[in-house]
């Protein structure tokens, strides 16, 4: 017997939509791992169906699946082990071709209920998750736990929000009715029908695999297309959790759970390009290189495409009120899970001549090396400071590390490996902060991880120019000023809305320029090059549809 689960979550549907209308606070997901919200035995469980997963065959069956794969390397110092069904592209594409018919039928109700239900079961299994998203992105705990578990939910909720609220403005059924004058009036019937655009496919990135990648998922779930999830190789278990879930509730709904498919693949093959370009595949959702996005927007003319890739993010400093407090918040946002994160800053601008603060004039040194002690600070204490740094993800971050060292430039803060005291084999480096000045052209690239440039610039006025065209040429998901005089937050203010940034001013307490909140702040902007969607917003979800009309004489 199938279950409709719309019922079942009609009520915190509502409140999402409401929630994303007013923009204030909300959230139906717990981000406190407290027995409270969880259970008592949660953490205990999700650990152990966590090391029940490693040195085993993942337990997903898939139509076609031809051998396995799987080389998952926790960041934190071990093999996962864990091996998935391997399907080939073809079928994968022909799998999901054959349940789109059904699905596409069962109409916006379903869809949604299904999409919500799967949230609520993964809501309940946050931990499980969180030791996945741990074990393969190398993030601290708690934050695996908050943004691999609710925070992520949370994105994936406002994207059916947002689904389920532009299909809901199509009315179904109508009567129309054209007055003749004198003659009888042209009467007929409409049919407005909301049908899928197609298989969608999803590619998972290796840092953030379910934050970055529930909002397409569930936003083209929700839209009735069927779903191909490609995780990064480095990265497979916690989407390979997530639709194994999805594929229950289908199931249970009474629908082919090939509407929800895992693409596992060794790294270094094709299995991306092959889904991408296949002429079924209508949507795709990506996070990763700015290489690999350009590639799928210029080739993948199928398929409407969302990217977000790199960008180069920023710091504007002018003048403060209190500078310890802007040391803190800016050394905690440089070590955050090392810097990778699309959020992170990079570039500090400060001018060369220093800045005002509430205990007098602050030179460019005394800038930079306040910054630079806020950051050693931090990271004196290991293991308080790895759970905040995490782990590095792959060779490419320690090697980047490595160049940004190479160019010469003075050193403010190095990089240091910590010692993480649960993992000895965890590959753990601290921020390193190097001073250079505006005119050095190796600020205009993004440094993927814990590196950052305190910049020299000839005034706040060329800091802003230099923040906004960086922006327009590069891209950025974040940008950040500091600034006691109304005027130049105004100049910010309007240089990010020229650019198409998101600001960020004055952060000094427990709020972070790289943090965002689902249902009010939108992660990217779709202005600039570093990303050509917003998460999340009409645009989002409104091209993941089309509308197909049958009209009669009444």
């Amino acid at each position: 017997m199938s279950i409709d689960f719309f019922q079942t979550h009609q009520a915190v549907l509502e409140q999402a939509v409401a929630a994303a209308a007013t923009r204030g606070y909300w959230s139906p997901f717990s981000e406190s791992p407290s027995p409270r919200a969880y259970g008592e035995t949660a953490n205990d469980d999700g650990q152990a169906a966590f090391q029940a997963y490693r040195d085993n065959d993942f337990p997903l069956q898939q139509n076609g699946a031809a051998g396995t794969t799987g080389a998952e390397v926790s960041p934190f110092g071990f093999a996962l082990g864990v091996r998935y069904p391997r399907v080939p592209a073809a079928a994968l594409i022909e799998n999901s071709e054959k349940a789109l018919a059904s699905w596409r039928e069962a109409g916006p109700q379903a869809w949604a209920g299904v999409a919500l239900e799967i949230l609520h079961r993964l809501n309940q299994r946050s931990f499980e998750v969180a030791y996945a998203v741990q074990h393969t992105t190398g993030q601290g705990f708690m934050m695996a736990f908050q943004a691999g578990g609710p925070h992520a939910q949370d994105r994936g909720l406002e994207a059916v929000a947002y689904a389920w609220q532009e299909m809901a403005r199509i009315p179904g059924l109508v009567s129309w009715e054209k007055p003749q004058g004198k003659h009888d009036p042209i009467k007929m019937q409409k049919r407005f029908t909301v049908v899928p655009r197609g298989i969608s496919l999803v590619i998972g990135c290796a840092t953030f695999p379910t934050w970055n990648g529930y909002p397409g998922l569930f936003a083209s779930l929700a839209t009735g297309n069927t779903l191909i999830v490609k995780p990064h190789p480095g990265a497979i278990l916690p989407l390979a959790i997530t639709v194994k879930i999805a594929r229950e509730v289908l199931s249970e709904a009474g629908f082919d759970p090939d509407v929800v498919q895992l693409a596992a693949h060794p790294a270094d093959d094709d299995t991306a390009q092959q889904l991408a370009l296949n002429p079924s595949v209508r949507l795709i959702d990506f996070t990763g290189s700015s290489a690999n996005g350009n590639w799928l927007e210029q080739n993948a003319r199928q398929a409407q495409v969302y990217t977000e890739k790199a960008g180069v993010n920023q710091v504007i400093i002018d003048s403060v009120e209190d500078f310890k407090g802007v040391a803190r918040n800016l050394a905690f946002s440089f070590a955050l899970y090392s810097g990778q994160m699309c959020t992170a800053p990079q570039n500090v601008y400060v001018p060369r001549d220093g800045i005002k603060t509430a205990d007098g004039h602050m030179s460019f040194d005394e800038v930079a090396a306040g910054l630079a002690q806020a950051v050693e600070k931090l990271v004196a204490d290991p293991a308080r400071a790895v759970e905040i740094t995490g782990a590095i993800q792959n060779d490419g971050v320690t090697k980047r590390i490595d160049e940004a060292r190479a160019l010469g430039l003075p050193v403010l803060c190095d990089s240091q490996s910590l010692a993480h005291p649960q993992f000895e084999h965890a590959n753990v480096r601290s921020p390193l902060l190097l001073k250079t000045d505006v005119a050095n052209p190796v600020i205009q690239r993004e440094w993927f991880g814990p590196i950052v440039f305190i910049v020299a610039t000839d005034s706040t006025e060329n800091s802003i120019q230099v923040a906004r065209q960086t922006v327009i040429d590069h891209g950025a998901l974040t940008l950040a000023a500091y600034a006691t005089d109304p005027a130049v937050l105004e100049q910010a203010r309007k240089a990010a809305e020229q650019a198409g940034v998101s600001l960020s001013l004055n952060l000094t307490g427990a709020v972070f320029v790289n943090q965002t909140a689902a249902f009010s702040d939108f992660h990217g902007t779709g202005a600039n090059p570093a990303a050509n969607a917003a998460l999340s917003d009409t645009a989002y979800v409104a091209n993941r549809f089309r509308v197909v009309q049958t009209r009669w004489h009444a």
